[in-house]
């Protein structure tokens, strides 16, 4: 897979040729080495960067991981394919780089397959050879930047060393967004099959071979269900349904970044039949919400609905505008559609005032993801200038005065076109040639006295506040103490922020501008117009939003989720019968994805369900993205693995000296549900093998009065068998991972109402990333007030099993070592039982 970088990001040719022969050399920087989060049974690479599970295949014996890898550092980079080899899924050996990355592409994600009969030439019959498939990421010294194309590598010595074949690209269809191929044998037709993605237009290529190096075009699948995001990493195979061979259906995997199901990174599956052309998912091919009472469709004009400024012009859109990407999923030819003037052009739509008489009010919505944040203001809040950033020495590049440590010695301010700065010059701290995000200094203010109460500023670039490993951040300084500080936003687009000064007025301070992180995700900063003033400035306004207005308050919003594809939206409007409302739909932003669409508001009696909802996921945690299975096995032990980690923290996980795991191996089948064949996950036959028996311990809670119960057993590295009978409790399970002090701990419980949970709100270190501390659910069955789950510990995550393996929750955790307890739960109420098993895991 891939994400989009800054661009001045992108290292040249010559700078990644310099580095390569420093990192033989052994030059390396400085490692303060997490051993207390070092998986014991998930794969991780020694050091350096890992993402996406590659090339998963098992071949004489031997299981081969190939994976996503940055060998000269700990931020996404320099993509190669690292490798690592085991025989029991559990225990593995790191092998050198695969398949390096050169000064013309980057080697992304793909496959690898056994040639069995030599095909494609690269090795003979006696000795097949295996051939990987990769995504050729071309940089701009190849003259086609950015573009992703298929290639193909062999090796002839059972993947110890890999040729790239000299006839790539094999399939190259000028996309900047085509990527991630699983190839496999299509037994019926004794051909190749391949499935790769259009990311960005949420489609799977299906394509044909019978050498691995001509392609033919089939057909394509989708955009269906989950489409908030990109689509990444697609995978198809057959299972068997309950074991049956006369049974057999096909199950598509598609990972999906931005918009998994617990936000974020998230991978969704579809079940159907393969005629090895066309994949044909089962169930209806479109969506039907619930009828209702439409209050607007747009088919007639506004009818009514008032626009204000220029974002909605004087009627609605029919479908997309200049310059905009497709627009699709709305009803009929006409919706609202403010990317007028490429986003910038800003504006209302007011509906006349209606009376709620239904429960639900459905619409379709889209565009970009900016929801209305609470305090925000438009235009600029004044204040007294410190500075701009305009006027400055020419020997420093800096404001009279200022000064510079570390990398930023000799570099200063420079002119920017970034979205909502002032003036011409912004000061960046990726400003050193070539070391954009692995820059690190200072730039510090000269002394002045604090008049004002609040430090107001022009902020964007990394959200790394103060405590975190690697800060970007601006803070005022008097004498030594840190009188406050605010980071970015992760993102170009400069916003309003504020420091609460009122402690020190009066005072000497200075401002730091702090830039300690070396990641390749947002790992600088950039800020503008300092001001002293009296009042607090920012966040700046920049919903895209629908809301919902009862007595001049918004009581509802919605926002898109950065997609042309509009999807269905529900509010619950049972607190507001008979009340007199309006609908408005706002842009405010003239950034990046700065328009909202919208189409089809009725009022019904139940809820419409959006893709998200519908879809059917392999995971409901935050952490098990890029998952795809094991070519060469039999069906019926058709093994995935994910990687454990989401693109919305994946650059500040708090390890060192790597950044990076995979999840526990698990066997898929599929199992008959009310609903239809469903995916069954269960572990790896290797991992029961290095359970210990011998001592396990066992704790029988019974009752659990409301609050936490320690039961006085450990577990770290573990597998935690629970059985949670609720009685009175409205919620109850267990907190592992727990401190002596109670004040670190991972909840894993159930509700009443059918939902598993795991809260690592205070799962230890939880600080590094703002959005890391999370309650994730997922849907179970209550069976007369009882529910099993199977928790399995490692010293940084947890993967809960439940409902027999359909159900799937994966969490990274930092706790300290220290934090080994056990503890019961309950909420609500007294909890019937709470029984816990745990048997430690030693490979």
């Amino acid at each position: 897979m891939v994400i989009t970088l800054h661009p001045t990001r992108r290292w040249r040719a010559v700078a990644l040729l310099v580095v390569a022969f420093l990192a033989t050399l052994g030059v390396a920087p400085a490692s303060a080495d997490t051993p207390e989060h070092r998986p014991a049974y998930h794969f991780s690479p020694a050091k350096n960067w890992m993402n996406d599970p590659n090339g998963l295949v098992f071949h004489k014996g031997v299981y081969h991981l190939f994976f996503q890898y940055n060998p000269l550092g700990d931020v996404w980079g320099n993509m190669s394919w690292g490798h690592a080899t085991s025989t029991d899924l559990v225990h593995w050996d790191e092998q050198p780089v695969a398949i390096p990355f050169d000064a013309n592409e980057g080697v992304f994600s793909g496959s690898v397959v056994v040639d069995t009969t030599n095909r494609s030439g690269f090795g003979t019959a006696q000795n097949p050879p295996l051939v990987a498939i990769y995504t050729s990421a071309y940089t701009a010294a190849s003259g086609r930047d950015g573009i992703q194309a298929q290639s193909l590598a062999y090796s002839i010595d059972d993947g110890q060393t890999w040729t790239k074949y000299s006839g790539n690209p094999v399939i190259d269809i000028g996309s900047r967004e085509f990527r991630d191929p699983k190839v496999f044998w299509y037994e019926p037709a004794q051909e190749w099959r391949m499935v790769a993605v259009i990311a960005n237009e949420h489609k799977v290529l299906i394509w044909r071979s019978a050498d691995l190096k001509q392609w033919t075009r089939l057909s394509e699948f989708g955009p269906r269900d989950a489409t908030g995001g990109l689509w990444e990493c697609p995978d198809l195979f057959p299972l068997a349904v309950d074991g049956d061979p006369d049974n057999v259906k096909w199950v598509m995997l598609v990972s999906l970044n931005p918009g998994g199901i617990a936000g974020g990174s998230g991978t969704q599956y579809f079940v159907g039949d393969f005629d090895g052309t066309t994949f044909t998912p089962d169930g209806p091919a479109t969506y039907e919400p619930p009828t209702g009472t439409l209050l607007q469709g747009f088919e007639n004009g506004y009818s009514g609905w008032t626009p204000t400024g220029t974002a909605f012009g004087s009627e609605p859109a029919s479908g997309s505008l200049p310059g905009q990407q497709p627009v699709t999923g709305f009803v009929g030819e006409r919706l609202v559609n403010s990317f007028i003037e490429f986003d910038a052009a800003q504006g209302e739509l007011t509906s006349p005032e209606f009376t709620i008489d239904q429960r639900y009010l459905n619409f379709l919505i889209g565009g970009g993801r900016h929801p209305a944040i609470a305090g925000a203001t438009q235009g600029d809040p004044g204040g007294e200038v410190f500075t701009d950033f305009e006027d400055l020495d020419p020997a420093t590049h800096l404001p009279d005065g200022w000064s510079a440590t570390g990398d930023f010695v000799g570099y200063g301010a420079t002119s920017s076109g970034l979205p909502y700065h002032q003036g011409d010059k912004v000061l960046d701290t990726c400003v050193v040639p070539d070391k954009c995000d692995p820059a690190m200094g200072t730039f510090v203010s000269p002394e002045f006295t604090v008049t004002k109460d609040y430090v107001n500023l022009l902020i964007a670039g990394g959200t790394h506040p103060l405590g975190t490993s690697g800060p970007t951040v601006v803070e005022l300084v008097s004498g030594e103490v840190v009188v406050g500080s605010v980071t970015g936003n992760n993102s170009g687009e400069m916003d309003w922020r504020h420091i609460d000064a009122r402690a020190v007025v009066g005072q000497q301070a200075r401002i730091v501008v702090r830039d300690d992180h070396s990641g390749g995700d947002w790992g600088h900063l950039m800020v503008d117009d300092i001001r002293f003033s009296d009042t607090a400035a920012g966040p700046r306004d920049t919903q895209t939003t629908v809301n919902l207005v009862v007595d001049g308050e918004v009581v509802r919003s919605s926002t898109g989720s950065d997609s042309e594809a509009l999807d269905w939206a529900s509010w619950d409007l049972s607190d507001l019968q008979g009340r007199t409302a309006q609908i408005t739909v706002v842009d405010h932003s003239s950034g990046g994805w700065g328009h909202i669409l919208a189409d089809q508001f009725m009022l019904a009696s139940a809820p419409a369900k959006s893709g998200t909802d519908r879809a059917s996921w392999v995971d409901f945690g935050r952490d098990n993205y890029a998952g795809v299975t094991f070519n060469g096995l039999p069906d019926n032990q058709r093994t995935f693995i994910g990687w454990m980690n989401n693109w919305q923290y994946a650059g500040d996980v708090p390890t060192d000296p790597w950044r990076g795991q995979m999840t526990m191996p698990r066997r898929l089948s599929l199992v008959t549900t009310e609903t239809g064949p469903r995916l069954r996950q269960t572990p790896v036959p290797g991992l029961d093998a290095v359970t210990v028996n011998r001592d396990k311990q066992q704790a029988k809670m019974r009752p659990v009065e409301a609050g936490v119960t320690p039961t006085g057993i450990g577990a770290t590295v573990a597998r935690v068998e629970v059985r949670v009978a609720l009685g009175s409790a409205s919620e109850a399970g267990v907190v592992l991972r727990r401190s002596a002090d109670g004040t670190v701990g991972t909840k894993v419980g159930v509700r009443r109402d059918g939902t598993l949970v795991v809260d690592r709100t205070h799962s230890g270190n939880v600080r590094f990333n703002p959005l890391f501390p999370s309650v994730e659910e997922a849907p179970v069955r209550v069976r007369e007030g009882e529910v099993t789950f199977t928790a399995y510990l490692d010293r940084s995550s947890v993967e809960v099993l439940a409902q027999g393996g359909q159900v799937s929750m994966t969490d990274l955790i930092y706790p300290p070592s220290s934090a080994t307890g056990v503890a019961a739960y309950s909420i609500g109420g007294t909890a019937k039982a709470v029984d816990i098993k745990v048997t430690p895991i030693r490979p």
